[in-house]
């Protein structure tokens, strides 16, 4: 089978704009997470990880912001910093783009409903300040923004678009590693973002999963998530010249088909895909180093993966969760946290599970709650997402 290796990578985030950065912050134990009081987003003061007020003009001064929106400048500064890194040529006919995303320009609906509440408070639009032209339906399609995204590049295959709910990240590696051992591409451009917006934090609080601190995961006193927002980018190629630190190992999907946001009560399913990822790598349990988990900080989801851990037989091997210091970002998640994890692992540590105190789940399971070192050469990276989806995937060090 052609192995496929990580070229190059980046993070954009709260945190940084850069993959060492963004480590570097956390291996202080520093969070993106704050508590923010803005009427924009919810009427009540809530705790999300978002970029600072001009943190985002800082990363992208170059991108007029009145061509692409929040989410697409997050895309392109993530994708132009990864691709500096390597000698691939974007333009070339052997490389790919894949794009994922929850939401993507979910925040041009909010504007859209915020100019049409503005019309019809005022009863005469002669008498409006200056507003957005009306917001055509395309450009809230993710395949158009992908497109967008593609041509800044000069990419000139039709890019691929993953959106499955918070394993898109990890998702969109995995298809990008397919493809190319399908002989489709010799690279792909893996790239993935979410925004926070009004609407993206008002559905998490019509489920009642906001926390109403920085989230806590795995923790007996966890309440909910804290929601964050970023990008991510890892290049894949098939050229060891171009290689950096990892080759992609095996990866797996597996559905809970048990509710729409509600997670699996036994576990079982994101154990299939746990277990599928590792033989398929020709892995032992016994091999893995540690376990990034998806860790979302609610109560069925930390209880699922713990159940999970245990029939894959991980549970004594030192798990953790990222979203303490980037929050849970969606459709960048997978990305953001296998990126990190690849970090710790060629620096040979094993992260904390920030804000983790008390263990709460019923089956007991080694979380990380402080820097470890290890000599491992693999990880294995884990998400859960609504409708049941699950995905885990193998990164190992190149030896």
């Amino acid at each position: 089978m052609q192995k496929v290796f990580v070229a190059a990578d980046n993070i954009v985030s709260p945190l940084g704009s850069t993959t060492l950065q963004n480590f570097e912050q956390v291996l202080q134990g520093n969070s993106g997470i704050r508590l923010h009081d803005n009427a924009a987003y919810a009427a009540a003061p809530f705790y999300a990880a978002m970029l600072a007020p001009g943190q985002l003009e800082s990363y992208a001064g170059q991108y007029n912001a009145n061509e692409y929106t929040k989410f697409e400048r997050l895309l392109l500064v993530s994708i132009a910093d990864a691709l500096q890194q390597t000698r691939i040529n974007p333009r070339n006919a052997r490389t790919g783009l894949i794009v994922s995303t929850t939401k993507g320009n979910i925040e041009l609906l909010e504007q859209s409903v915020e100019k049409a509440q503005a019309v019809a408070a005022c009863g005469d639009t002669h008498e409006l300040p200056e507003m957005p032209a009306e917001i055509p339906v395309q450009q809230m399609q993710l395949g158009a923004t992908a497109r967008k995204i593609a041509d800044h590049f000069g990419i000139v295959n039709e890019p691929v678009v993953v959106s499955s709910a918070c394993i898109s990240g990890l998702l969109a590696i995995l298809t990008g590693k397919r493809l190319i051992q399908a002989g489709i591409y010799d690279h792909v451009i893996v790239t993935g973002a979410d925004v926070l917006t009004r609407f993206v934090l008002s559905g998490f609080q019509s489920f009642q999963a906001v926390s109403a601190g920085p989230c806590k995961p795995f923790d007996a006193h966890r309440s909910g998530v804290s929601l964050g927002e970023g990008a991510a980018t890892v290049i894949l190629t098939i050229d060891p010249a171009q290689a950096g630190a990892f080759v992609l190992g095996n990866g797996a999907v597996s559905n809970d088909a048990n509710h729409i946001s509600g997670p699996s009560r036994t576990g079982e399913e994101l154990a299939a895909a746990m277990k599928l990822a590792m033989s398929g790598t020709g892995l032992q349990p016994e091999d893995i180093g540690f376990v990034s988990a998806h860790g979302t900080a609610t109560l069925y989801n930390d209880e699922m993966e713990a159940k999970a851990l245990h029939h894959a037989g991980l549970a004594d091997k030192p798990v953790n969760s990222l979203k303490g210091y980037y929050g849970h970002t969606l459709g960048a998640a997978g990305l953001i946290e296998a990126i990190i994890s690849m970090q710790a692992l060629k620096n040979g540590v094993v992260l904390p599970t920030k804000n983790f105190e008390t263990p709460g789940v019923t089956m007991p399971v080694n979380i990380s709650n402080a820097i470890t070192h290890t000599q491992a050469t693999h990880l294995l990276k884990t998400v859960s997402g609504f409708g049941g989806c699950n995905a885990a995937m193998v990164f190992s060090l190149i030896s």
